[in-house]
């Protein structure tokens, strides 16, 4: 299990480090910021891209329905509130392992 967890986490991590700051996808990027300049629904996504925090919380939901559920592996709780939880816990752990590159990269 705590391979799994280890697993979800370091998953999440890149997924959202690639998204936020990849050359793979600086054009599409690129394209979602100039959309969100013009139309307020595009606006959402150009904030969510830009955010580690934010990618995070939605890598968090989308791993948890596609690969694997954490919480739903340690606490008998329903499918909607595993993929909450889960969402949130890629999103502290993402945090956390970015404050502590940045603070290495200084």
């Amino acid at each position: 299990m705590m391979s799994s967890l280890l697993l979800f986490a370091f998953v999440a991590y890149g997924m959202t480090t690639i998204i936020v700051y990849g050359s793979i996808f600086e054009s599409v990027r690129n394209f979602i910021h100039r959309m969100g300049e013009k139309n307020s629904f595009m606006k959402f996504f150009s904030d969510l891209i830009g955010c580690v925090l934010c990618t995070s919380t939605w890598v968090g939901f989308i791993l948890s329905i596609m690969m694997f559920s954490p919480t739903m592996t340690i606490y008998d709780i329903s499918r909607p509130l595993s993929i909450f939880f889960d969402g949130m816990f890629a999103a502290g752990i993402v945090w956390g392992i970015n404050t502590i590159i940045e603070w290495f990269e200084e």
